[in-house]
């Protein structure tokens, strides 16, 4: 327009006192409590600095207005310069499958929330390893390994139970708890899960085992016919979703079939028999946390036991 002027953009933006409710990610407000403004992010309010930040560790990626470190080992998340709120995910490891008619192994549990963080402090971060699966036939997987950071802790995963002898075993309480064997005649129950951080395992029948707990969810209880499947992982920010429990394992001579792993990287439960025929339990997916498949009736040879449970995960994102 001739003879005019392109003058400054007025945008009305929403004034409140308090965070208000009922927002969806990317609403903006200004705070008149401390003179900020505010960004949702899909699962709490953050607010908009003006003042630079830097930070380093693990691995640094962008994705719209949010910069993730992911820490798929432990390390140290430095603040270089300025201060934020934080939105974290502490996942532990998950749970090896054990072997023998084997229930799934449980994912480690999660931590979840926002964190102060300021310029010159080091946070040690901690991943947990995953849980091996059970080295024998009739023999209990391992518990998967603790994840921490701002002096929070996850923990890993419970293992599931087996048959031994005529005995089955109940699955092992953790983060998630692991499944509950089912043999000749019925079954046992799942671990528990740690309130918060995840679920219990899922309950067996006769032949067919329990599924391990997630994060998201309780594990699959099983049928005569079919093994529980895993639980199901927990969805954090921008779809991210990890924890998934190990699906159970079953006696592929009584026609059962096995469990799958739950959402989040949960590993598949087995039915390899004595004769060698069937399928192969699955590991647990590495840095997801979550829990290993059980095993089949009687496994021989050591691809036919329980399996490795994933390891955990750390993941830090904040307004970049």
């Amino acid at each position: 327009m001739a003879g005019g002027s392109l003058g400054p953009t007025s945008i009305n933006v929403p004034r409140h006192s308090s965070d208000p409710s009922g927002a969806g990610e990317g609403d903006m407000y200004y705070s008149t409590t401390d003179n900020t403004m505010k960004v949702h992010n899909g699962s709490t309010w953050t607010a908009i600095y003006e003042e630079p930040f830097s930070a380093t560790g693990g691995t640094k990626t962008t994705s719209g207005i949010y910069t993730f470190h992911t820490f798929n080992s432990s390390g140290t998340f430095e603040i270089l310069s300025g201060a934020r709120v934080v939105n974290y995910l502490i996942q532990a490891g998950g749970a090896g499958g054990s072997s023998d008619r084997s229930g799934g192994g449980g994912a480690g549990g999660k931590r979840a929330g926002t964190y102060s963080v300021t310029s010159g402090n080091n946070y040690t971060i901690v991943v947990g390893g995953g849980g091996a699966g059970g080295p024998n036939d009739e023999s209990y997987g391992s518990a998967g390994g603790n994840s921490s950071a701002f002096s929070l802790t996850a923990t890993g995963g419970g293992t599931s139970g087996f048959q031994s002898g005529s005995t089955k075993l109940a699955g092992i309480s953790g983060g998630c708890g692991g499944g509950g064997s089912g043999g000749d005649g019925g079954g046992a129950s799942g671990g528990s899960g740690i309130s918060g951080q995840g679920f219990a395992g899922g309950t067996a029948a006769a032949s067919s085992s329990g599924g391990g707990g997630g994060t998201g969810s309780v594990g699959g209880n099983a049928t005569t016919s079919n093994a529980g499947n895993g639980g199901s992982g927990y969805t954090w920010v921008d779809n991210i979703t990890r924890g998934g429990g190990g699906g159970g394992g079953v006696d592929k001579r009584q026609g059962a079939t096995p469990g799958s792993g739950g959402s989040g990287g949960g590993g598949q439960g087995g039915d390899m028999t004595l004769s060698g025929t069937g399928v192969y339990a699955t590991t647990g997916t590495v840095n997801t946390g979550s829990g290993g498949g059980g095993s089949g009736c009687d496994p021989v040879g050591s691809a036919a036991m329980g399996k490795a449970g994933g390891s955990g995960v750390v993941i830090i994102r904040y307004v970049t």
